[in-house]
C-alpha cells in the first residue's frame, strides 16, 4: 500500500506531507494594511442621522453623581444644601445662536444624569459642535464628555473660569478639546461658528455686539482706545481674527487677543428659560422651581480671592430695570415666580436696584427674588424698597470677623457694617444668607475663633463656612504660588473651596483648617435658631425631602 501510493511508510505515519509547514517561507513582502474606514465612510460615528443638533451647549455630569454648582462666570464645588443651579449661561447662548442654527441645552447636573446615559444622549443627538464649561474641581470630569464628543465626530469647545486663565494648560494635555472660548464666550462663540459655518446673523443685535466686540481695545493715558483691526500674517490661520479664541495651529496651541466685553448688556436677547429643565432647579426655603435672571456683570471691589478676577473683572455692566423686567415677565408667563437676581454684586449700583423695585411695584408684578450684596453697598431705605418689591433673602459675603485679614484680602468692610445691614435686613422682612471664608492669608486659629463666635452674634438665618481657595488666575493664587503655601502634589480637582483644601500655611495645616470649617458648621448649625430654620423648611413634602438631605450631608460633612 505503501508503494501504490506513492508515501514513505515514515510520511504515512507521521503525516509530514499534509503539513503545510514543511513548506519554502515566503519571502518578506512590503506592507500594505486595510483601510477598511474608507469602504464604510457613510456607516461610521462621523454620520449624522436625522434628530441630531448643530450645537450641544452641556452642563456634563458631576464627578461623584453628587449636586455641584457650576455656572458662566463661577468656581465649580458640590453643594451641601442641595441647590440645583439654573444653566442661564447656557440658556443666553441658545438665544444668541438660534433661528440661524439648532441648538439643545443638556443639565445633565439637574437631571441627575449618569456617565452611560449621558454617552447615550450624546450618540442620538451627534453634535456637530460641542460646547461645555469647565472649573477647577471638575476639570478631568469635564474632559471626559469633550473626549467622547469627539470620538463621535464633534469640534469641541469649552469656557469658564479654568480653561480662560489655564488656556494651555488644559489643551495640552487633553488633545480632544479643539477651542477654548476665553473671558465672556458669546461672541467669540458667535464668531467662530459663522466663521465654521459660513454664515452671518440674522438678528441686527447679535450683529452689532459682534461689530463693537471684533476690535482691540487698549489703555492710553486712562482711556480705552479701540483699534480697527490688528495685524495679521499671511499664514495666520482661519481663525485668527476671532477674539478671545484659543485654537490649535498644527502641534501649536494659539491664543488670540483677547476679546473686549460686550458695551450694553441690553443688546442680548432675553434667554431661552424655556430650553432649562425648570421644574428640576431648586434652592433650599423655597416652593416650587425657580432660575437666575443675570442682572449685571462685573464689581469694581478688589477682594483678592474672587473668580471675577478671571471673568467678569472690575469693570461694571447694568441692564436696565425695563429689559430685566422684560425677562422677569417671560419667566412668569412661564410658571417661575421665584428667581435669584445672579450678579458679581446685585446691589453694586443704588439708583439700578431703586429703579428695578419701584418699576416691579408699580407693575404690580408678584415675584419672590432673591439676591446677593456687600454689607457695605446697602442702606435701610434701599433695602426697605427691596422688601417691598419681593425680595425675601440676601447672601451677603461676610468672610471673616477679623478686620486685618479683610484688609489685607481686599475685603474691607466695618464689622459694625455687617450688624446694621442684616438688621435693616430683618426689619424689611429678608432673610440673611451668610457666607464665611477660613483660612484667608493671615488666619490663626484665634482669628478663626473670632469668627465662629462673629457669625453666632450676626442675625443670620444660613450660614456657609467655607476654605479659602487659589483659584487660578486670581491675586489670591499668585499669592500663594509667590509664598508656597501649594501643597506638595496638588491637583486642579482639589482646588476647593468646600470639601477640602491645598493650602498649608507654616501656622494651619491643611488638616486644621479642615477641622475648623468642620467645627465652625457644627456649632453654627447645632443651635436653636438654625434647627428652627431646618424645620420650617419642611413646609411641603419636596421640602422636607430636600431639608433632610441636606440637613444630613451637613451632619456627615461637620463630625469629626
Amino acid at each position: 500500500m505503501a508503494q501504490e501510493s506513492g508515501r514513505t511508510p515514515i510520511e504515512l505515519t507521521t503525516g509530514l506531507q499534509d503539513n503545510l509547514g514543511t513548506r519554502r517561507i515566503p519571502p518578506l513582502r512590503p506592507s500594505h494594511f486595510p483601510d477598511a474606514g474608507a469602504a464604510v465612510q457613510t456607516l461610521t460615528s462621523s454620520t449624522r442621522p436625522a434628530g441630531t443638533v448643530d450645537v450641544l451647549l452641556v452642563n456634563p455630569p458631576t464627578p461623584d453623581g453628587g449636586i455641584w454648582i457650576r455656572s458662566q462666570h463661577r468656581v465649580g464645588r458640590r453643594s451641601r444644601e442641595n441647590m440645583i443651579w439654573p444653566q442661564v449661561s447656557l440658556a443666553q447662548m441658545a438665544a444668541l445662536l438660534m433661528p440661524d442654527y439648532t441648538v439643545e441645552i443638556v443639565d445633565a447636573n439637574a437631571l441627575r444624569m449618569d456617565w452611560a446615559t449621558f454617552e447615550k444622549l450624546l450618540d442620538e443627538k451627534r453634535p456637530k459642535y460641542y460646547l461645555t464649561q469647565v472649573t477647577a474641581p471638575t476639570l478631568r470630569n469635564d474632559m471626559m464628555g469633550v473626549f467622547l464628543a469627539k470620538s463621535l465626530g464633534a469640534i469641541t469647545m469649552a469656557f469658564g473660569t479654568h480653561v480662560t486663565p489655564m488656556t494651555r494648560e488644559t489643551m495640552k494635555p487633553f488633545p480632544a478639546l479643539d477651542f477654548v472660548l476665553r473671558g465672556e464666550p458669546e461672541m467669540t462663540l458667535r464668531q467662530l461658528l459663522d466663521t465654521l459655518e459660513g454664515k452671518t446673523p440674522s438678528d441686527p443685535r447679535v450683529a452689532k455686539m459682534l461689530a463693537e466686540t471684533s476690535h482691540l481695545q487698549s489703555r492710553r493715558n486712562g482711556a480705552s482706545v479701540t483699534t480697527d483691526a490688528f495685524p495679521l500674517s499671511p499664514t495666520a490661520g482661519p481663525y485668527a481674527g476671532i477674539l478671545g479664541l484659543a485654537w490649535r495651529k498644527g502641534d501649536e496651541i494659539v491664543i488670540n487677543p483677547d476679546r473686549p466685553f460686550i458695551p450694553d448688556l441690553d443688546d442680548l436677547p432675553v434667554p431661552r428659560h424655556e430650553m432649562l429643565p425648570l421644574d428640576k432647579q431648586h434652592m433650599p426655603m423655597i416652593r416650587g422651581p425657580f432660575t437666575f435672571i443675570v442682572t449685571s456683570r462685573g464689581c469694581p471691589a478688589g477682594c483678592k480671592y474672587c473668580i471675577k478676577h478671571v471673568s467678569y473683572q472690575n469693570s461694571v455692566r447694568v441692564r436696565s430695570a425695563a429689559h430685566i423686567v422684560e425677562e422677569i415677565e417671560v419667566l412668569v408667563g412661564l410658571g417661575i415666580t421665584n428667581i435669584h437676581m445672579y450678579a458679581d454684586l446685585f446691589t453694586v449700583n443704588r439708583e439700578h436696584v431703586i429703579s428695578l423695585c419701584e418699576l416691579l411695584i408699580q407693575k404690580g408684578i408678584k415675584i419672590r427674588w432673591t439676591c446677593n450684596s456687600r454689607v457695605d453697598y446697602v442702606d435701610q431705605e434701599m433695602l426697605r424698597l427691596m422688601g417691598q418689591a419681593g425680595c425675601w433673602l440676601i447672601s451677603w459675603g461676610i468672610e471673616s470677623a477679623n478686620e486685618q485679614i479683610l484688609k489685607r484680602a481686599h475685603k474691607g468692610y466695618k464689622k459694625e457694617q455687617a450688624f446694621l445691614a442684616l438688621k435693616w435686613a430683618k426689619a424689611a422682612g429678608i432673610k440673611n444668607w451668610g457666607y464665611f471664608i477660613i483660612g484667608l492669608p493671615g488666619e490663626t486659629e484665634q482669628t478663626i475663633r473670632e469668627t465662629i463666635d462673629y457669625a453666632k452674634k450676626l442675625p443670620l438665618d444660613i450660614a456657609l463656612f467655607h476654605i479659602a481657595a487659589p483659584y487660578p488666575g486670581t491675586p489670591f493664587f499668585y499669592e500663594v504660588v509667590e509664598n508656597q503655601w501649594f501643597r506638595p502634589g496638588t491637583k486642579w480637582e482639589e482646588v476647593d473651596m468646600d470639601q477640602s483644601t491645598v493650602l498649608d500655611y507654616g501656622n494651619l495645616s491643611a488638616e486644621q483648617l479642615e477641622y475648623w470649617q468642620k467645627r465652625a458648621t457644627r456649632e453654627w448649625s447645632l443651635r436653636p435658631g438654625p434647627m428652627w430654620t431646618f424645620v420650617k423648611g419642611l413646609n411641603s413634602w419636596e421640602g422636607a425631602k430636600s431639608a433632610i438631605s441636606v440637613g444630613w450631608q451637613m451632619l456627615q460633612f461637620a463630625k469629626t
